[in-house]
């Protein structure tokens, strides 16, 4: 009988504890959010690089993950991170106007992130990819081609852009 009464205590014990270290979903997380900082400070602690993703797809547009499923893994690749920055971004403050900027690449291996407005300046959040150099949120720039020109001098393989645009 005292077996029993010890093993129920401890399954109590074990639902209780989970119930205490439940796990908040995306649209309760972010409606908790104010600021880009909020975003910024996520994907720098949070997110990480799915480095076998980033291999698996290199050279190639993988099927791009949803901001709810980015969340829930805390990982993936630049595309990833990109439509989850402009997602909550926009959720955030529509002001922001974040939009996903492509960058692309001779041959082919084009690179994404998310662009957003501040005080009438543009912002590059860039993140999902294994150059630290250009991991982070960049500007302020008055205008894309500036972004280009930064990634150009900063990226450690990628020396030439043909061309950064907005995606419709």
């Amino acid at each position: 009988m005292r077996l029993k009464a010890k093993i129920l205590s401890v399954l109590i014990l074990l639902l209780y504890g989970c119930a205490m270290f439940s796990v908040k979903t995306y649209d309760e997380t972010v409606s908790g959010w104010k600021s880009h900082k909020d975003v910024e400070k996520w994907l720098a602690k949070d997110f990480s690089l799915d480095m076998e993703r980033f291999k698996r797809f290199e050279g190639t547009l993988p099927p791009p993950r949803t901001p709810e499923e980015t969340f829930k893994l805390k990982s993936g690749i630049y595309i990833d991170a990109a439509i989850f920055a402009r997602a909550t971004l926009n959720r955030i403050n529509p002001s922001y106007q974040a939009k996903i900027v492509v960058l692309l690449i001779p041959g082919g291996a084009n690179h994404y992130a998310c662009s957003f407005k501040k005080e009438g300046k543009l912002f590059i959040m860039d993140y999902g990819t294994p150059y630290p150099s250009i991991v982070g949120v960049h500007g302020p720039f008055n205008i894309l081609n500036e972004y280009k020109q930064f990634f150009e001098k900063k990226h450690p393989i990628i020396r030439r852009v043909e061309a950064i645009m907005y995606l419709p």
